[in-house]
């Protein structure tokens, strides 16, 4: 298993995470917050993911059903991870805080439909 480092903008958090066979279940959503922070994520199950460093600096964010949960940094307000709604035992990671990968270079992304959890073509 490769271990990828990432952080968000200003370096207060720094996480691991386990990837078996590189980034899986790439994708883009279209639900209103993910629409507006135009992130590109990868799935890991949730116990491949580790905070490493200022997990006090990350704040919570969550909505209307509040299954999904939303990370953000306090200090620079970068979206570095969240736990899934449509598949709680995994969450999504921001590609762009992966040092490594670069998410302009990644090939064509599905989009996936927030408000009824499917990939659109």
């Amino acid at each position: 298993m490769e271990i990828v480092k990432g952080t968000c903008h200003c370096g207060a958090v720094e996480f691991e995470v386990g990837l078996e066979n590189g980034l899986q279940k790439l994708r883009r959503c279209n639900c209103s917050l993910c629409r507006r922070k135009g992130a590109i994520m990868a799935s890991v199950p949730v116990d491949r993911l580790r905070v490493t460093k200022g997990i006090e600096d990350l704040v919570l964010y969550q909505w209307n059903t509040k299954i999904a949960k939303h990370y953000f940094c306090r200090t620079c307000g970068i979206y570095t991870h969240h736990q899934r709604r449509s598949e709680p035992s995994e969450y999504g990671v921001n590609v762009g805080c992966l040092d490594g990968y670069d998410p302009n270079e990644l090939a064509e992304v599905p989009v996936g439909d927030g408000a009824s959890n499917s990939v659109l073509s």
